[in-house]
């Protein structure tokens, strides 16, 4: 957002009375930021922008009850998150989950040298790797990895045990780490 912290106020002052130009100004200040977290949780880019433009639906009807405390970009990141788990959830998603013991046996740790050499690696590869992901997968890596949310959070927003949220994290670093080594090897 390059507009000062003045404007951004008053933008955001116009938007919480309905003014159609407030909206579009402050749409088109934070699209860009606002649709690259959408991408993360979609399965395309057409879901993706469905999901953004709920999104700023539920903006600019809560624009009110934002009370200028904190980030404003991270108060919309986070209608934009919960919109795209809104999204996953209506599509009704089966948990594909094991139970925690199941998880402890796999002996995983999250410090895998592996792991540290994958994020190394450049952006797009990584995210387009993420983006073959389940959206089950996908949804969980993101709000552990980027979102840095903890598997208690992400389990009460997703309505999934602890073990689960895990598991998923887990099968989703495997998977990109397979994805990954099968594109270097093509390479």
């Amino acid at each position: 957002m390059k507009e000062t912290n003045n404007n951004l106020k008053d933008i955001i002052r116009l938007c919480a009375k309905g003014e159609r130009r407030a909206q579009n100004q402050l749409f088109r200040l934070t699209y860009g930021k606002m649709f690259s977290v959408c991408i993360r949780y979609a399965g395309s880019h057409e879901d993706a922008r469905d999901i953004v433009q709920e999104g700023y639906i539920k903006v600019f009807a809560k624009l009110s009850g934002f009370n200028g405390k904190g980030s404003f970009e991270g108060w919309m990141r986070r209608i934009m998150v919960n919109t795209a788990i809104d999204s996953i959830r209506r599509r009704k998603l089966e948990t594909q989950s094991i139970d925690e013991d199941e998880y402890d046996r796999y002996g995983v740790d999250d410090t895998e040298e592996s792991w540290d050499e994958i994020l190394s690696r450049e952006t797009i590869r990584v995210l387009e790797a993420i983006e073959k992901l389940s959206p089950r997968y996908r949804l969980v890596f993101n709000l552990y990895v980027v979102e840095e949310y903890s598997h208690q959070e992400i389990a009460e927003m997703l309505d999934i045990s602890v073990g689960a949220s895990k598991s998923n994290l887990f099968k989703a670093k495997k998977n990109l780490i397979k994805y990954l080594k099968e594109e270097t090897s093509n390479e």
